[in-house]
C-alpha cells in the first residue's frame, strides 16, 4: 500500500491507503475529520466539499492519488470555536442550519465562492450553491448568511 503525504488544514499527514481511496474516506477514517460528510458518493450533493488549493471540491470523487501536494482545507481548518471563520459566523448569526448535514458543503462552497468573488450577487450565490442539496428548507437563511459574510469581509478589507 503506498504512502501519501497530504497537506490538510495546514499540517502534513502521511497516510497508507490504496491509490483509488476517495479523499473523503482518508479525511474521515484516517485523519478523524468529520466536517466533510458522506452524502451521495457521486459528487452530486456537496456534503463532502473541501477546499482544494482554495477551490470548493467534492472529496468523495477525488482519489487520494490525485491530491499531490495540494492544500486541503476542511471545515475544521477554517476557524476555531473561539474565532469562527466569517462564513461560519454568518451561518451562526443567520441561524442557517437546521439538521446540519448539508452545512459543511454550504459553508465550504461559500468560502470558495467568496475567495473568487468578494461581492457576489444573489443570483451568483444561488447558482454557486445550486449543486449543494439541502432537504430542510433553510436556503433563504443560507443565502442571507453568504450575503452577510460578503458584507463583513468587505467591511474588514
Amino acid at each position: 500500500m503506498p504512502t501519501y503525504q497530504l497537506q490538510v488544514n495546514g499540517k502534513p499527514h502521511a497516510v497508507d491507503v490504496d491509490s483509488d481511496t476517495p479523499l473523503l474516506y482518508v479525511l474521515r477514517d484516517n485523519l478523524g475529520l468529520h466536517g466533510p460528510k458522506f452524502g451521495c458518493g457521486l459528487g452530486q450533493c456537496g456534503a463532502c466539499t473541501v477546499l482544494f488549493n482554495g477551490a470548493a471540491t467534492r472529496s468523495c470523487v477525488l482519489p487520494v492519488a490525485s491530491v499531490g501536494d495540494a492544500r486541503i482545507t476542511t471545515l475544521e481548518g477554517l476557524g476555531t470555536p473561539d474565532k469562527p471563520h466569517p462564513v461560519q459566523q454568518a451561518f451562526i448569526d443567520e441561524q442557517a442550519a437546521q439538521c446540519g448535514y448539508c452545512i459543511n458543503g454550504m459553508v465550504m462552497t461559500s468560502v470558495g465562492l467568496l475567495a473568487q468573488n468578494a461581492r457576489p450577487t444573489e443570483d451568483q450565490i444561488r447558482n454557486t450553491l445550486a449543486g449543494n442539496l439541502c432537504r430542510c428548507g433553510t436556503h433563504t437563511r443560507i443565502i442571507k448568511a453568504v450575503q452577510r459574510a460578503a458584507q463583513t469581509s468587505a467591511k474588514e478589507a
